[in-house]
């Protein structure tokens, strides 16, 4: 029997797992800038999951855009044919639901039918018996990279008339049945769910059971903090260079103290920036740290952007200029206006798809964290030790000596969720060793990872930190089979954060990878980018540093 016969008849899954073990296979013997767009071409497609749709192209959107487009494209026809309607709060980040009186389901499935048709978009039906249609008008890049259709529609439910109440045909997260005279009011975007901007004041009819808030609702503001740095930055080279020759002892640390691939960048910030943008819109204010260097697309005049020099957050502390990640991690909490709550990114991490801030913050205010399965190496510190493991022994032997418990498992790199109360309270109570770090110009082996990894334990022991749950994919820039999983990911786009880490590569392989993944992956730009076509690569010198905003 011929081996194509033999595979039509094998099981999807073992299908799947053949052919994605030939992918990895062919992939080394393929030119590194050839690897990403073979994958994509390999990547095998579930059955069921290939589907065709009209999409309407477009410059520029996010979800959040898309998901209100749909509602009003749904809530301006009703309005329109005189159908009351009440909005309901959903849980998804991505849709939106309103609720209709089922005795107008004949009128309403007419309405949005034609609507749909005649707006080249999409209509289905689903929840129980039929008694939810879903409405959207997708959308897509001019590539044709990344569609937003269906998982941002908006959802029609036909609620029905039972004596005195109204019954919904399927749960929500307040009411499924309210008395038929409950109260219309109107209430702001952020009582229906959490994906919006914190100051989202466009109101919408509903009934007076969904317009409170909810216990688990997070109310106070959430800020991120990028640190960046252009490797190939002239100037910044000969201060390093500088750096260097006065500090001799960093030759006989691992050569990743000083490795070249730390501070090459390759774009990723932007696009970092455009996943914040695009899937967590409830971000309040972001802060971008670097030494005096501005990216060349970087628009400095936007409102919730603020660039910080290195000079501001450490003061008389510590030695600059440094070129130490984990001596400028230990200063941030001084960032001048920085909110309470924050998440701190660096710019090789991205935001997958939405997000809610639930995902790192309880209402209560204590902040999750992700252990990884990678675990610290049980032995003492040593000098072969990378400059990231001595650092968690360091951070072990602190947590063991002030709690008598020992730390086991590294963090995933995710977003890190932090508070500023519990960094300065660390920075207090383990003083030599904050200030021996911040002291130090390169990775030294007594550093303490303090954002990475010291306050997740230290919260979780002081009880202002819960263990969460995150679908995280991350990726070694420099492994063969990185584009396929980035092929995969492009297909599929279900985890929450990725990280896309350049450890050490040998060549430059990674960037000709980074070129074709990132703008397919996230080809929006966001409003922190300047207009027109992109500028000079060249960073901006940073004059002055008297631009930061502060709140209260």
């Amino acid at each position: 029997m011929a081996l194509r016969r033999i595979l039509r008849r094998t099981p999807w899954a073992i299908r799947r797992r053949i052919a994605r073990a030939a992918v990895r296979r062919i992939l080394p013997r393929i030119a590194p800038e050839r690897r990403l767009r073979v994958a994509r071409a390999l990547v095998p497609m579930e059955p069921g999951r290939i589907r065709r749709l009209t999409a309407h192209v477009v410059t520029t959107t996010s979800p959040a855009q898309v998901r209100r487009d749909n509602l009003h494209l749904v809530t301006g026809a009703l309005d329109r044919a005189g159908v009351d309607w009440f909005r309901l709060p959903d849980p998804s980040p991505g849709r939106t639901a309103v609720a209709v009186r089922e005795s107008d389901k004949d009128l309403v499935t007419r309405l949005l039918a034609g609507i749909a048709r005649g707006d080249r978009g999409m209509i289905r039906r689903g929840g129980p018996n039929g008694l939810v249609l879903a409405v959207c008008r997708p959308v897509t890049d001019p590539t044709g990279s990344l569609v937003l259709g269906p998982e941002h529609a908006c959802e029609v439910e036909f609620w029905r008339a039972d004596g005195q109440w109204l019954v919904a045909p399927r749960r929500n997260p307040v009411a499924d049945r309210i008395p038929i005279g409950e109260p219309v009011v109107a209430a702001p975007e952020p009582v229906f769910g959490a994906f919006c901007a914190p100051g989202d004041t466009t109101a919408y009819r509903t009934r007076q059971v969904f317009a409170g808030v909810a216990p688990d609702r997070i109310g106070f503001p959430i800020d991120v903090v990028y640190t960046w740095v252009d490797g190939g930055d002239p100037d910044w080279r000969r201060r390093k260079e500088l750096a260097l020759a006065g500090n001799p002892w960093v030759r006989e640390v691992h050569r990743q103290a000083a490795n070249d691939s730390r501070w090459v960048s390759r774009d990723e910030l932007r696009f970092s920036m455009r996943s914040l943008h695009a899937f967590a819109p409830w971000v309040r204010h972001v802060y971008l740290v670097t030494d005096g260097q501005v990216p060349a697309w970087l628009d400095l005049d936007h409102p919730r952007l603020t660039l910080v020099g290195h000079e501001e957050i450490f003061g008389d502390t510590g030695a600059l200029p440094t070129f130490n990640s984990q001596a400028i991690e230990s200063r941030l909490h001084r960032i001048p206006g920085l909110a309470e709550h924050f998440l701190y990114f660096n710019d090789d991490v991205l935001l997958a798809r939405p997000v809610t801030p639930d995902l790192f913050f309880t209402a209560g205010g204590l902040t999750r964290f992700f252990p990884s399965p990678s675990l610290v190496d049980p032995a003492p510190r040593g000098p072969g030790d990378r400059p990231a493991d001595a650092a968690a022994k360091n951070n072990r032997r602190l947590i063991e000596e002030t709690f008598g418990r020992v730390l086991t498992r590294k963090m995933m790199h995710t977003p890190h969720p932090a508070r500023r109360s519990v960094l300065a309270e660390i920075e207090s109570r383990f003083a030599e060793q904050v200030r021996g770090t911040a002291e130090h110009r390169f990775r030294h082996p007594d550093d303490v990872s303090v954002l990475s990894s010291l306050q997740q334990y230290y919260a979780y022991l002081t009880g202002r930190a819960v263990p969460g749950a995150i679908r995280h994919r991350y990726a070694d820039l420099a492994d063969p089979s990185t584009p396929l999983k980035l092929a995969t990911l492009l297909h599929d786009r279900d985890v929450d954060t990725l990280c896309l880490n350049d450890v050490d590569s040998p060549d430059t392989a990674p960037g000709s990878l980074l070129a074709e993944f990132l703008p397919a992956f996230l080809p929006f730009p966001s409003p922190f980018e300047l207009p027109g076509p992109p500028p000079d690569p060249t960073p901006r010198r940073l004059i002055t540093t008297t631009n930061t905003r502060r709140f209260p």
